[in-house]
């Protein structure tokens, strides 16, 4: 009986981990800084981004995410400095990811510019130990295949844009190619294209493709959004559909509260047998910026 419940939890813990060792925010399309440190916001001096994503709601078990990030870019040095925040929850595993990022930004020509980064990673692996219910209370066999673990990782990205295109590429884990992490949190590329009109009128389009592999599965994103403007042009509305193969399609809606407040909600519904039993996924993520010339009224100068 010890063994055939052993069998089973490491079985649960084997596909429980695959599934949650590449966590992705439908949000990643408006803030690729998600994704990829070599990301740069250069039209603010600093944003900070809030975000709750809770999937497959109604599956017991599923997975909840948390996500958190704050950026600074300095003029000056073409730098950007960023720190990310990702807690992933799924059943009585939880994984910690927190991402010290550096990136530098080179004008190519008057329309282009390339943006390079790179980031340090601290990852854990945790158990909640009080949501297993085991044949024998305090099994010592079982407490120790679910001990504590860390790890040491890295990230690599670069992205080229201009006003209307944007092309970028971004290697997540990359220390995972040479370490045991990589049962855990495997090496996972990111390859993307994506185009926005830009113009100043009321309406225009934007649409993209992302192609992801990680281990040994393949997936293919794509999105198509429509931006909506008021008579100011200082309030655009946000909506976007996104596809990815091969079950799952979805709609975000975006909008801009103030200049510097920005809070979008997503809802994805997967076709897959899972369905039966899960009423879709809902994200939500609050995003604040701070303009180059913000000054604060209480600091001492």
């Amino acid at each position: 009986m010890k063994k055939t419940f052993l069998a089973l939890v490491i079985s649960l813990l084997s596909n429980m981990l695959f599934a949650q060792s590449n966590i992705r925010l439908t949000n990643d399309w408006s803030n690729t800084y998600i994704i990829n440190p070599g990301s740069i916001n250069d039209l603010y001096l600093t944003e900070f981004s809030m975000a709750y994503r809770k999937q497959w709601v109604g599956f017991k078990g599923a997975p909840e995410t948390i996500f958190a990030s704050a950026t600074m870019y300095l003029d000056d040095l073409h730098t950007q400095f960023g720190l990310k925040l990702m807690q992933d929850k799924v059943g009585f595993t939880s994984t910690t990811d927190i991402d010290f990022t550096y990136a530098y930004s080179v004008l190519v020509n008057n329309d282009w510019k390339l943006d390079m980064g790179m980031g340090l990673s601290f990852q854990s692996l945790g158990y909640n130990v009080s949501k297993i219910s085991s044949p024998t209370p305090n099994d010592p066999t079982v407490l120790s295949v679910l001990s504590n673990e860390k790890y040491i990782n890295s990230d690599l990205g670069l992205e080229l844009a201009n006003k209307s295109f944007r092309f970028g590429f971004a290697s997540q884990n990359v220390f995972s190619l040479f370490s045991n992490s990589k049962k855990l949190f495997p090496n996972t590329n990111f390859a993307y294209a994506m185009y926005h009109d830009n113009r100043s009128d009321f309406f225009s389009v934007g649409y993209g493709v992302c192609e992801i592999q990680y281990s040994s599965m393949y997936q293919t994103e794509c999105n198509l959004t429509g931006y909506f403007k008021a008579e100011s042009g200082n309030e655009p509305i946000q909506i976007s559909l996104v596809y990815r193969t091969w079950n799952e399609a979805g709609v975000l809606f975006g909008i801009d509260l103030s200049h510097n407040l920005r809070v979008s909600y997503s809802y994805n519904y997967d076709f897959s047998s899972i369905s039966r039993s899960s009423l879709g996924t809902h994200e939500l993520m609050i995003s604040y910026r701070l303009d180059k010339n913000y000054k604060c009224k209480n600091c001492w100068h």
